[in-house]
């Protein structure tokens, strides 16, 4: 433990007690009342296939090894100085994660040893994952690199191809587990010699490393390793339900879908329409990409420039991944600071600021917000942008809500929805839309444990998903999201749905609504949850201090918008659904003119790109769906119904105007268009989806 950073910065002084506590744990009893904590889990419940703790030929090497070439240059573009600033970089210093870890500890006995192999793998592949609460982690091994350099740039791809390095082939087959079939819950593989891999061929002339050029490090499979988490502690029954291994034994399986989910933002873009294709996204998330689709396409941009020094003679790159890594994580980084000190860390104030700058920046890219009236309410409509759930992650505090102001001619507040007081960081979440996830202990829990039933911030015993109301991303499918155990609960969304909309009663004497989409990353219940049920350390009150510290996790305005109601807008018709390519290679694209109202009476849809002189239908209905159907997917549901057939012109083109009868105003009807199309195997060529709500 000598030159551990934990107990002189984060004031670890009772680790006597943590070791205490686990040496006396007590076995459960399903049946049992009163407190039977901490479960009597060893070691053996969490451990799961891949790369082993000490089997690496060469230890991981700490990020300030790599900062002599990929740092201090230029903040803007060197890896060395974004990863800093990241929470990965600094996500072994995590006063949050140190306190939620403590709770853990406390209530399962050994669990720390699976938080620790994803927030630092170099020290969990050190062997020092035991304590697991962290203390026997050494600041100068680089075991508070978070998820460091030389982590990712020994990382394997599990599944192995003709395009990956030859060395793999003998790393897969020198692992003493078995390989794990999909990534998760840092069921890493790590070449054990070091050989560096990035997505580039440096060329025979480069002679600073060893190096390994790999694809494995262009896909977002390489990300949900970390990003897609379940409890092994747990399985899933058959009835849906997930009950507690026997102890002492390996998770039976170590299949994904077979942990109690815990993130599962990997799952989330792997059934998103993102993983199908690059969707243009005009410059939102991708620096020098408009289109993107991986996890790194977003969270990694492209930027122009070098990855080392110029004086080192690296290659001028305008697809430079910057290893920013910016999420939704607003606040921590400044505990960060102030907890430990910058020579250490690599933070400055400037690299700070810039990167929760930039966080700030995709919250609000993350989201597009409209309003509109609709059956004499104010419809308040929310459209995902991101790959995943908005939000995604780590879901304990994380919440995203709207808050509506209601004025009158004058512009003076006179009824307000979803407030929030700063200085309490208290929400008036009943009046107003909320999106979050809530955990909690089932029957079964509650009877192993002793603690009651209901919702709960107990994240190593809960085992079930109470409420998951958060917004799907495009190509959303509900049984593959329950399938992955990325379930929608409390909440509607047909399939293709990446949008919510939110109805609320206007009081009398409204004149116009301000509307404001606010995120929040830690919320003040699940800050004093943390800060109240410690027994064993203080690190409950250290995260405690910091969160009062810097703001109270302040939230952070993601997207804002007005409407007059005397001229209340109709919304726009939204895009939706992946389309195969018909067989001239194009997408036959259905978009429209107009406006969807009664009213204007100019309403048309407009198809391009499809087959030149055939018949094509257009069908509406009253659902969006996803169904594989003759080489195609069908987009409607509900009940359906077909527009009268038109024939394509020579160039693939038709419009079709819509009729919109007064007495329509406030339905949402889908369309879709369907052509015959001899080419392709189901002999027919599909659009996308048009989502259309009618208006006055």
């Amino acid at each position: 433990m000598a030159h551990s950073r934990i107990a002189p910065l984060v004031g670890k002084l009772t680790l006597v007690a943590s070791l205490a506590a686990g040496a006396v744990a007590l076995a459960w009893n399903p049946g049992g009342g009163g407190n039977n904590l901490p479960l009597a889990t060893t070691v053996t419940d969490f451990v799961m296939p891949g790369t082993q703790e000490l089997t690496l030929n060469i230890p991981l090497a700490s990020g300030d090894s790599c900062s002599g070439c990929h740092g201090y240059y230029d903040d803007a573009i060197e890896p060395f100085s974004n990863w800093s600033a990241s929470m990965m970089g600094q996500a072994t210093r995590d006063p949050i994660w140190y306190a939620a870890m403590a709770i853990a500890n406390q209530d399962a006995s050994f669990v720390g040893d699976y938080c620790i192999r994803c927030h630092t793998p170099n020290g969990w592949l050190a062997g020092k994952s035991v304590p697991t609460d962290g203390s026997a982690l050494d600041v100068f091994n680089g075991d508070f690199d978070g998820v460091g350099c030389h982590f990712c740039h020994r990382s394997v791809d599990p599944i192995y191809t003709p395009e990956n390095p030859v060395d793999d082939i003998a790393i897969l087959a020198g692992l003493t587990t078995a390989v794990p079939t999909s990534p998760h819950t840092g069921q890493y593989i790590v070449d054990p010699d070091d050989n560096r891999r990035g997505p580039f061929d440096l060329g025979p002339g480069f002679g600073w490393h060893l190096w390994r050029e790999s694809p494995w490090h262009r896909e977002s499979a390489m990300c949900g390793t970390c990003h897609d988490v379940g409890n092994p502690a747990f399985s899933r029954q058959q009835d849906g339900s997930y009950k507690l291994n026997p102890v002492n034994q390996e998770h039976p399986t170590h299949e994904r879908a077979d942990y109690f989910p815990e993130q599962r933002t990997f799952s989330e873009w792997q059934g998103s329409q993102f993983a199908k294709e690059e969707i243009e996204m005009n410059g939102l998330f991708g620096g020098n990409k408009t289109a993107v689709s991986s996890c790194q396409d977003c969270h990694m941009p492209d930027g122009s420039g070098e990855a080392a020094a110029p004086q080192w003679g690296a290659q001028f790159r305008n697809d430079l991944p910057l290893h920013q890594f910016n999420g939704a994580n607003t606040w921590v980084l400044r505990a960060v600071r102030s907890l430990y000190p910058d020579f250490e860390t690599g933070l400055t104030a400037a690299t700070v600021d810039a990167s929760i700058n930039r966080t700030k920046q995709m919250l609000q890219n993350a989201a597009e917000l409209e309003a509109f009236e609709r059956n004499g309410q104010i419809v308040v409509r929310v459209l995902n942008n991101s790959g995943h759930k908005l939000p995604t992650g780590y879901a304990e505090g994380r919440r995203m809500w709207l808050n509506v102001r209601y004025l009158d001619a004058g512009g003076q507040q006179i009824g307000e929805r979803g407030a929030y007081d700063l200085n309490s960081a208290s929400l008036s979440a009943n009046n107003t839309m909320v999106w979050k996830a809530d955990f909690g202990l089932d029957d079964y829990m509650s009877g192993v444990t002793g603690l009651p039933a209901g919702k709960s911030f107990h994240l190593a015993l809960v085992n079930e998903i109470l409420k998951d109301n958060r917004i799907p991303p495009r190509g959303f499918n509900q049984a593959a999201f329950a399938a992955a155990g990325s379930f929608v609960i409390g909440e509607e969304y047909y399939d293709e749905q990446f949008w919510h909309d939110s109805q609320f009663t206007v009081p009398a004497g409204t004149a116009s609504v301000d509307i404001g989409l606010y995120y929040q990353t830690t919320a003040k219940e699940y800050i004093e949850f943390l800060r109240d049920n410690n027994t064993t350390d203080n690190a409950g009150m250290i995260a405690y201090r910091a969160w009062e510290a810097y703001g109270k996790s302040e939230p952070v305005l993601m997207e804002s918008t007005s409407i007059t109601l005397a001229s209340a807008p109709c919304p726009p018709p939204i895009d939706y659904g992946y389309v195969i390519p018909n067989s001239s290679g194009n997408e036959m694209k259905l978009s429209f003119s107009g406006t969807p109202s009664a009213s204007a009476g100019n309403f048309t849809l407009e198809i391009t790109d499809g087959v030149p002189n055939v018949m094509m239908g257009v069908f509406a209905g009253t659902e969006s769906r996803q169904i594989q159907m003759a080489g195609g997917l069908f987009l409607v549901g509900g009940t359906v119904n077909r527009l009268t057939p038109v024939f394509l012109d020579g160039q693939g083109k038709a419009s079709i105007p819509i009729t919109i009868p007064a007495s329509a105003s406030g339905e949402e009807i889908y369309f879709q268009a369907l052509c015959r199309d001899v080419g392709t195997a189901g002999n027919l060529a599909y659009s996308n989806g048009l989502h259309v709500d009618l208006c006055d």
